[in-house]
């Protein structure tokens, strides 16, 4: 075999030059079609899936958003009937044995925005973790996070929970509110409002208290239901008491009689006899219902009057034993006392007649 057919067979030999570069291949239309068709048969095996997870959310999106608002205006609903009861009845004399108008408002009011927000967060919650799972996401990992972080939120504030948690039960329990008078054992006075948090008191001076709901652990009412006037008069041991008796009666008859009273006291002056028996002195105690929260205008508007009445019927009033007198005259608190001697002024003639010769000095 010759050379030149060797060569021949051997092919043609790569080119030595370093400089040499080779060109990209450009895909052929029949590569693309290649590639079009494969992404149209992923799309038409997964578009049933895509399609069925599209409208399961929008059917859970749609139900959730139905759900709640009609949650919602039933809840609305309900507040605005508790509302027109107590319009109702305001003015009557059930009305004077409920809460007022305003108590009532605010306490509906706040039960309603409880209410509202629970059953939203619920509501929403639970849809967004139907969706999640539509997805399929795992959600074991999510929800134990969410624990981890609601169990230290909890330790941090604990107190802010204590107070909310505290709040939602006295609300929903009705134990006071607007224009009530209550002892909170940390504060005493009017209730001007009443929050999830925090209640504000006016005090007797016009101060304002702000107490944390958390912190009461006790609370007096003295505006439900009716309150008690009392009334102690301390007269002399000696006093005739059918005569204090028939005085206060006279008293007790007349002002039940006259306005404003005959509306504010509930029940009759009643004397409930002595309560007490000294060697000097003697007290009638004295009781009437009243309106809630009127006792204190009862006992002041009772106490003027049996004054004045005792002062026309010649009865002292006392107030502690009067002291005694003693008839003897009183000894001069110096008639014990000596004389002051005359040797004791240094001036007088008799120090001086007493006082030691003094030698002369003898000169040398």
């Amino acid at each position: 075999m010759s050379l030149p057919a060797v060569l021949l067979a051997a092919g043609p030999s790569p080119s030595p030059t370093p400089s040499e570069t080779t060109t990209p291949a450009v895909p052929s239309l029949q590569d693309a079609h290649e590639s079009a068709t494969q992404a149209a048969g992923w799309v038409e095996q997964n578009w049933s899936t895509w399609l069925a997870i599209g409208l399961r959310v929008l059917l859970i999106l749609v139900i959730a958003a139905v759900l709640r608002v009609a949650v919602r205006r039933a809840i609305t609903k309900l507040i605005d009937r508790m509302n027109r009861t107590a319009q109702a009845v305001d003015g009557t004399a059930l009305g004077g044995l409920l809460v007022n108008v305003e108590r009532r408002r605010q306490r509906s009011q706040a039960i309603g925005s409880v209410l509202r927000s629970v059953a939203s967060f619920l509501i929403m919650g639970t849809a967004a973790l139907m969706v999640l799972a539509t997805f399929e996401i795992n959600l074991a990992p999510l929800l134990a996070s969410a624990g981890v972080a609601g169990v230290a939120i909890g330790f941090g504030a604990r107190n802010l929970v204590t107070d909310f948690l505290s709040g939602v039960f006295m609300i929903l329990e009705d134990q006071y509110g607007v224009g009530d008078s209550i002892d909170a054992g940390v504060a005493s006075g009017e209730v001007i409002e009443v929050g999830l948090r925090v209640t504000k008191l006016r005090g007797d001076n016009g101060e304002i208290w702000y107490v944390r709901n958390g912190e009461v652990k006790r609370i007096g009412n003295l505006s439900q239901g009716w309150s008690t006037a009392g009334v102690d008069v301390t007269v002399r041991s000696s006093e005739d008491l059918d005569k204090v008796r028939a005085t206060i009666g006279e008293v007790a008859e007349k002002m039940s009689k006259e306005e404003p009273w005959n509306e504010l006291l509930w029940g009759p002056i009643e004397v409930l006899g002595l309560d007490s028996v000294l060697l000097d002195s003697m007290v009638v105690r004295v009781s009437a219902k009243t309106m809630p929260g009127k006792s204190l205008t009862v006992e002041r508007e009772l106490r003027w009057r049996i004054k004045r009445a005792f002062d026309a019927a010649d009865i002292p009033i006392v107030g502690r034993a009067a002291p005694l007198i003693d008839e003897e005259p009183t000894a001069d608190p110096t008639a014990g006392m000596a004389a002051p001697s005359a040797y004791a002024s240094t001036t007088s003639p008799q120090s001086q007649a007493a006082t030691p010769l003094t030698p002369p000095s003898v000169t040398k």
